[in-house]
């Protein structure tokens, strides 16, 4: 396979534009071409370097019944040495079209790989859009960085673009993507604007950010596909926040789509709805009639799925290991059928819902089974509820099946609910309300209460108990003689003829254990890696993945004992760590088959692949002072006087460990909430090298070593992300810190990690 470089169309582009420059069967491309007829290339690799703007792609495609067919070419925007936050630019654009075909292409190195404006009938079949933008991210094992949140809720002016992309539609219609690959970007495919697509037999897994994003896109089907880890903002046993990443998103006034059959397991949410700012605003719309069916939405860090603010059916899914299972704030008039929701902390939250239905679910091992409750205000700025009546009412619960739940209801503030005798309950503990139970009730191992609006518990009848346990047939015969009959009757989509059954291997580790994050994003289980997984008593425990082959260590910094010293994956290694060392270090080396790494390249069998993991141990101890600010003060204005602010007494001191900070209000109750700064020192020892700083700050920050300035963003600003690299001798250092917080909510965190 040739790899050919083109900076400048080779016909010139004014002659493009008006002949199209079609190339004949076996032609090659050309950078900025046209292309408007239908064409078989040669295999190669093209080098296309993305452009500044998306405004300039490398290829354009334009015009009616066009069957293109790149078998196997790769166009490739990025230089050898950019890095995927990177990345720029657009691959190719499709136009003002109709009955486009592309197959067999593959796009990586840009900012978005292919976007389609304005196309009837696209079809994207077997292509590859893996390989392109997504930022670094600034969450560590440790703690967690707002700066990773991501923000859907705005797509009208095309916002989400800043995020990337393997593949965006805009108004299109009719699009179907089957048979796509789109791996290790931030987002696989966004849509806008379209509608009566067909989506299936896709892999969009391993992103950072979504597997599949509806904006006002409605009538589409989603089936069939393979969702998994689209996840950030998760550290096992640590946070499990998501930040907003899912394996779908469904938003702003998308309705009357189908997602059927997929799997989204190991994203920040399984299932994510929100109507749109103009439903918040004004109380009309929302993302309604959707149906939600025979999904695996399990191991979500926040909800398997969540549905707000809107009207759809969840029916038939499948949610494991989730925080929740459903998430239904403001739902109305939805159903909640068959389900199979298990070891999450709450199996169905509803806040401030209305007419809504929860039959026939399959509920084990949840701490809460179902949860209503009411809000006790609404938030002044929406329209929503000032329109709406948003009360906390008129449920129907019937037939759902609780094993081993801690509380099979969990309601307060709630009117008009009717819990049908048909319930089955087997080993629930209690049922509570907001409070714990009073002391005078006995809540015995197959009681169960429900506790109404006025405080009273009553204890339910004894028809709704059963007690076979799920592995025993007659618990078996009740979830098929309840949950199947309870769907039979109902028009839902059957699997598609050529639908691929998108459940995880056998082979696959599963379980939020094994969501596994780093600067880039998941891990996908494909390249050796290394995964420091607890730091107890002065011995690191590590799991070491990756394909077939051997690894051993060969070296190390502040550490002993390594046991043991070489095999083949998945294994655990446990390593003493030198109590006076700054700096940990363990080097491996892998040798075995070939594989692909989190970059895209391709690692040959037998080629030795070096493993490394190094994390700085500073004894940082912060001192940080904190003063509010006026007009005479400000730190952006009149900087020397702020400076000057930390000769007089603070208003609060913080001693910390590590330094990092999100508030919402002052650090401190004798502060304002608004106009503060920090003053922050630390004196520490540290081994000769060169090391990263990664600053996250809302608003300003600037960073002193040594009384050098190192680091300066020195502005108002959302949360942002900032790294400078340093060389430091040996010896003890001193850090200094300036921050300041002009109003809403502040961040600030440092973190120190080797370079290399």
């Amino acid at each position: 396979m040739k790899r050919l470089y083109s900076i400048l169309p080779g016909c010139g582009l004014l002659l493009l534009l008006f002949t199209g420059c079609s190339p004949d069967k076996g032609s090659e491309l050309e950078a900025g071409q046209l292309l408007r007829s239908s064409a078989t290339f040669q295999t190669a690799d093209y080098h296309f370097p993305g452009a500044d703007s998306l405004d300039q792609p490398a290829i354009t495609v334009q015009g009616e019944d066009i069957v293109l067919d790149f078998s196997g070419i790769t166009l490739d925007g990025a230089a050898e040495t950019d890095m995927p936050d990177q990345f720029k630019g657009l691959g190719i654009l499709v136009k003002d079209s109709r009955n486009v075909t592309i197959k067999n292409l593959s796009v990586r190195g840009y900012k978005v790989g292919l976007m389609a404006v304005h196309v009837d009938s696209l079809k994207l079949i077997d292509c590859d859009f893996s390989y392109n933008y997504r930022p670094r991210l600034a969450s560590k094992r440790e703690r967690e960085s707002l700066a990773d949140w991501l923000s859907y809720h705005q797509n009208d002016q095309d916002e989400w673009l800043r995020y990337g992309a393997g593949i965006y539609l805009k108004d299109c219609t009719h699009p179907v993507v089957k048979g796509v690959t789109i791996t290790q970007n931030q987002n696989a495919l966004l849509m806008t604007g379209t509608t009566e697509g067909l989506i299936y037999n896709n892999f969009f897994s391993f992103n950072s950010g979504l597997g599949v994003g509806l904006y006002r896109s409605s009538g589409n089907r989603v089936m069939h596909n393979r969702l998994d880890w689209n996840v950030r903002g998760y550290s096992h046993e640590i946070y499990q926040r998501g930040q907003d990443s899912a394996g779908i998103l469904c938003y702003e006034q998308s309705n009357n789509n189908t997602f059927a059959f997929n799997s989204a397991t190991h994203s920040g949410d399984g299932f994510f709805l929100w109507p749109g700012q103009s439903t918040i605003d004004s109380g009309a719309g929302g993302c309604n009639d959707n149906l939600i069916y025979a999904n695996n939405f399990s191991y979500a860090p926040a909800n398997g799925i969540e549905v707000t603010f809107s009207s759809n059916k969840l029916i038939g899914n499948e949610l494991k290991e989730c925080r929740y299972g459903v998430w239904g704030g403001y739902s109305w008039k939805t159903l909640m059928l068959g389900n199979t929701i298990e070891n999450c902390d709450f199996g169905i939250a509803v806040e401030n819902g209305q007419d809504n239905t929860i039959s026939h679910n399959n509920l084990k091992f949840d701490k809460v089974g179902i949860q209503l409750f009411e809000r006790p205000h609404q938030p002044d700025e929406w329209g929503y509820s000032r329109v709406k009546d948003v009360s906390s009412r008129n449920y129907q619960i019937a037939g759902n099946l609780f094993f081993a739940v801690n509380n099979p209801f969990y309601i307060s503030g709630t009117d008009h609910v009717a819990i049908a005798d048909s319930n089955q309950v087997h080993e629930a503990r209690a049922l509570l309300t907001g409070r714990e139970p009073n002391e005078d009730l006995t809540f015995n191992n197959n009681d169960f209460y429900m506790v109404y609006g006025d405080g009273n518990p009553v204890k339910l009848p004894e028809t709704n108990r059963f007690n076979p346990p799920p592995d025993n047939p007659r618990w078996k015969a009740l979830e098929d003689r309840f949950i199947g009959p309870a769907m039979a009757g109902l028009d839902l989509p059957k699997p598609l003829p050529d639908g691929m059954d998108a459940s995880l291997s056998e082979d696959q580790m599963v379980g939020r254990k094994f969501i596994l994050m780093n600067e880039w994003g998941p891990y996908n289980f494909k390249y050796p890696s290394i995964w420091l997984r607890s730091t107890e008593r002065g011995e690191y425990t590590f799991l070491v993945l990756g394909p077939h082959g051997n690894w051993k260590a060969v070296g190390g910094q502040g550490v002993a004992g390594i046991n043991p010293k070489t095999g083949n994956f998945p294994a655990t290694i446990r390593v003493k760590r030198d109590p006076d060392a700054t700096v940990i270090a363990l080097d491996l080396e892998f040798i075995g088959d070939a594989f692909t790494d989190q970059f895209g390249k391709v690692n040959p069998k037998g080629k030795v692949f070096p493993i490394r993991f190094n994390r700085v141990e500073t004894a940082e101890y912060w001192e940080a002072h904190f003063y509010n600010y006026d007009e005479n003060t400000d730190p952006i204005q009149h900087y020397d006087a702020f400076k000057a602010l930390k000769n007089q007494p603070p208003q609060a001191v913080k001693n910390l460990g590590v330094l990092t900070f999100n508030w919402a209000n002052a650090p401190d109750s004798n502060m304002k909430s608004d106009r503060y700064g920090t003053f922050a020192s630390t004196t520490f020892p540290i081994e000769k090298g060169n090391y990263r700083f990664t600053v996250t700050s809302d608003d300003g920050v600037r960073v002193f070593l040594d009384g050098k300035l190192i680091l300066d963003h020195w502005s108002v600003h959302e949360a942002a992300v900032d790294i400078v690299e340093v060389p430091i001798e040996g010896g003890e250092h001193t850090l200094e810190v300036e921050h300041f917080n002009q109003d809403g909510g502040a961040t600030l965190d440092l973190y120190i990690e080797k370079a290399g």
